[in-house]
């Protein structure tokens, strides 16, 4: 589990990093704000994401859910963040700066945006399987523990 931690603090450095880096010279107070609110929806959205994918998967035990959720949910929300994040920064900064027009602006965060979409759709594949692979190893587990 400490291997898990690290590896998602990492992330999260390597996301709030290259997010500040990508907003320039907008004020230190704007980017910090930035960064909070993005975290914050794309962690809505991992939730959500987490909350579908266990549709077909059957936990024993609720607090197996709440602590796979919560691992999940804080892996993905990071990789998410470094996918979309600096890139919305980018676009921030250069809004801000007028170096480019506003249907650029659009078209760049429509695009984001589907890549986002079809970041969540693979995501929600692979946490139910991840979510059925670790139900399945405590059911094989207790099968074994059974026997013995």
């Amino acid at each position: 589990m400490a291997f898990i931690i690290v590896i998602a603090l990492i992330i999260y450095f390597i996301n709030i990093a290259w997010t500040w880096k990508s907003l320039g010279e907008i004020e230190k107070i704007q980017k910090v704000i930035f960064i909070i609110v993005g975290l914050l929806i794309l962690f809505i959205i991992t939730l959500i994401t987490f909350n579908i994918s266990t549709k077909n998967v059957a936990y024993q035990h609720q607090g197996q859910t709440q602590l796979i959720r919560n691992v999940l949910v804080a892996i993905f929300t990071g990789i998410n963040g470094v996918i979309i994040m600096p890139q919305f920064a980018k676009i921030l900064e250069k809004a801000k700066n007028g170096d480019i027009e506003k249907n650029q602006i659009r078209n760049r965060i429509i695009l984001w945006i589907i890549v986002l979409i079809i970041c969540i759709i693979f995501e929600c594949g692979y946490m139910e399987s991840t979510q059925q692979g670790i139900v399945n190893i405590q059911h094989s587990l207790q099968n074994s523990n059974q026997n013995l």
